[in-house]
């Protein structure tokens, strides 16, 4: 829940996101609803209100989220975490086609999912981005 992140935390972790949702790359300019930020383990699983748990996320994927930390594989079943802008490089889990977010593992397939990243409405918003060069974001290495 947003409204419980103090001022200088918010500030830090937009800062340190460069002003991006850390699950779906979408800058905050260029969506009409806030970014907010998300605790990775909610409060009520026991997450602290600190930088180390917080990420900068679009109102869609934080909605989507919720307080959730884990989802089941479609395919095979098992109970997955979901991904950890804190501990997991996005490349890894994930890849850009088009408009489209793509799982690369199973951690990445179910955050994919459980987001809703596929949505038709968000993935031509990010194939107009795209052909404009707006997305995927230039990351520095």
């Amino acid at each position: 829940m947003s409204q419980c992140v103090p001022l200088h935390l918010r500030r830090e972790i937009r800062q340190r996101a460069s002003q991006l949702c850390e699950y779906c790359l979408v800058h905050e300019d260029d969506v009409t609803l806030p970014h907010e930020p998300d605790h990775i383990i909610a409060v009520k699983h026991g997450g602290p209100t600190t930088a180390a748990n917080l990420a900068w996320t679009c109102f869609l994927c934080n909605r989507a989220k919720g307080s959730d930390i884990a989802s089941v594989d479609v395919a095979t079943g098992e109970i997955i975490r979901l991904f950890s802008p804190r501990t997991d490089k996005w490349d890894e889990h994930f890849e850009i086609k088009g408009g489209a977010i793509v799982g690369k593992s199973q951690i990445g397939r179910v955050t994919c999912r459980l987001l809703q990243m596929h949505r038709p409405e968000q993935m031509e918003l990010r194939q107009l981005f795209t052909e404009f060069r707006l997305y995927p974001p230039m990351t520095e290495e």
